[in-house]
């Protein structure tokens, strides 16, 4: 986890100075301020500050020594339990084929999301009273 830390830390330098140069350069090339570049160059210094800052402190709250950073750990070490997942279930190709159509009508046509919002929101429910009703329900 330490070395994400600094990693992320090394990314906050990297990017400010390369803002510091973008910005110059584009001053020194055109006599202005290129300010989609130099904003966006900027956010990602800002997010990589967020990034670095959280994994200090969760590196922090968790005694900072990770199974992946111990020598003599085992593989098993480092292997929660993620959850249950079920690998029959439709729901979530119904519930991203609902987001899909919903995100298209925001770009495309404002129609498409009468359709797709009940599409989507049907897949959701689908997907979350799944195990509360037919073979699956207790």
């Amino acid at each position: 986890m330490k070395t994400n830390v600094n990693l992320f830390w090394i990314l906050l330098a990297f990017f400010i100075l390369l803002t510091v140069i973008y910005v110059a350069w584009a001053i020194i090339d055109t006599g202005q301020v290129e300010w989609v570049g130099s904003v966006g160059l900027g956010l990602c210094a800002v997010l990589s500050a967020f990034i670095a800052f959280y994994l200090q402190l969760v590196n922090r709250s968790t005694g900072g020594i990770l199974p992946e950073d111990r020598l003599d750990a085992d593989i098993d070490d480092g292997d929660p339990e993620l959850g249950y997942f079920s690998p029959w279930s439709w729901w979530p190709v119904f519930l991203a084929g609902g987001v899909t159509f919903t995100f298209l009508g925001l770009a495309a046509g404002i129609w498409i999301m009468f359709y797709a919002i009940p599409l989507a929101m049907l897949g959701l429910v689908g997907w979350v009273y799944e195990y509360y009703r037919g073979n699956f329900g207790r």
